[in-house]
C-alpha cells in the first residue's frame, strides 16, 4: 500500500486530474454547445475571451501543476514503487500527460491560436467557426476521458 509522502502525491494527483476532468467535461457537455448556438461573430468573440482567461494563474496552476505532479509520480513509481499500484500510477500519469496535457498542446492550443488571429466579425471567422467547434470539441472529449481516466487510475493505486 502507498504511504507517507507518496500517498499525498497520489491524492493530489487524484484531485488535480479530477478537477481538470471536470473543467473539460463542462466544456464538452454544455459550454461548447452554448457557444455554437450563438451567431459566429459572438461565438468566436466569446471563445477568444475564454481562451485568454484560461491561461491565468488559477487554471494554469491546476492544469500545469497536475502535469508536473503526474511526471513526478511516474518517476517516483519507476524508482521507488516496484509493487502495489505501479501499473495504475504509470497508467494515470500517461493518460494525463499524453491524453490531456499533450492533446491540449498539439490539438486544442493550435486551434485556439488560429481562432484568436481572426477578427470575430469577418467572413473568415464565420467560415472557420463550425469546424473549430467540431474539431476542438472532439479533442476536448479526448482530454476529458483521459483526465478522468487518470483520476480513476490514481484512485485504484490507493487501494
Amino acid at each position: 500500500m502507498i504511504d507517507g509522502p507518496y500517498l499525498w502525491l497520489t491524492v493530489l494527483g487524484v484531485l488535480g486530474t479530477g478537477l481538470v476532468a471536470g473543467v473539460f467535461c463542462g466544456f464538452s457537455t454544455f459550454v461548447m454547445r452554448g457557444l455554437a448556438s450563438l451567431p459566429p461573430a459572438q461565438g468566436v468573440a466569446a471563445m477568444n475571451a475564454i481562451n485568454v482567461t484560461a491561461v491565468m494563474p488559477a487554471f494554469m496552476l491546476v492544469f500545469v501543476g497536475s502535469a508536473v505532479l503526474c511526471a513526478v509520480l511516474a518517476v517516483v513509481t519507476f524508482v521507488l514503487w516496484p509493487g502495489d499500484g505501479k501499473v495504475e500510477l504509470l497508467l494515470g500519469s500517461a493518460l494525463y500527460l499524453f491524453g490531456s496535457f499533450g492533446v491540449t498542446m498539439v490539438a486544442n492550443v493550435p486551434r485556439n491560436d488560429a481562432l484568436l488571429r481572426l477578427d470575430p466579425g469577418t467572413p473568415e471567422a464565420a467560415a472557420y467557426w463550425p469546424s473549430y467547434v467540431r474539431e476542438w470539441t472532439f479533442w476536448n472529449h479526448v482530454r476529458t476521458v483521459a483526465s478522468a481516466g487518470a483520476a480513476v487510475a490514481y484512485v485504484l493505486a490507493l487501494r
